[in-house]
């Protein structure tokens, strides 16, 4: 009695899955918690620089008060945490602070890698002249 052999072995699935489209292919690797907190960082300086006139304009207000600076800058507060709330729900601003953060990576490697060869020539510029 011969089995077909479609009976024989079950159906795999593919070896490869659809990659989730939500994952971000550009960063893959997770980051610890003091690289995320640094990427934070660039993300809230990003929102920042964008909210900066209505930032200027609760400080220019918000300048000289104390207790009179809960009713007398109302509306600049409203219009500054507006545009903050507003920009910080932007993905696309997350997605440029990991870029850059992992630019910046690229950076700092290449500048370490530079200056452990000046040292390099250092030391050895020692070394001709003590010896």
């Amino acid at each position: 009695m011969a089995m077909a052999r479609s009976q024989l072995v079950p159906d795999l699935p593919p070896r490869t899955a659809p990659r989730d489209p939500s994952q971000d292919l550009r960063n893959p690797l997770p980051l610890s918690s003091k690289q995320e907190a640094e990427v934070r960082n660039i993300y809230y300086r990003k929102v920042r620089s964008l909210c900066a006139p209505e930032i200027a304009a609760f400080a220019a207000c918000a300048r000289g008060r104390t207790i009179s600076l809960a009713w007398a800058c109302k509306p600049e507060q409203l219009a500054m945490n507006s545009c903050m709330i507003q920009h910080a729900a932007e993905k696309r601003l997350e997605d440029e602070a990991r870029e850059e953060w992992f630019s910046g990576v690229q950076e700092q490697k290449e500048k370490a890698a530079e200056e452990s060869q000046r040292l390099q020539r250092e030391q050895k510029a020692k070394k001709g002249w003590a010896g």
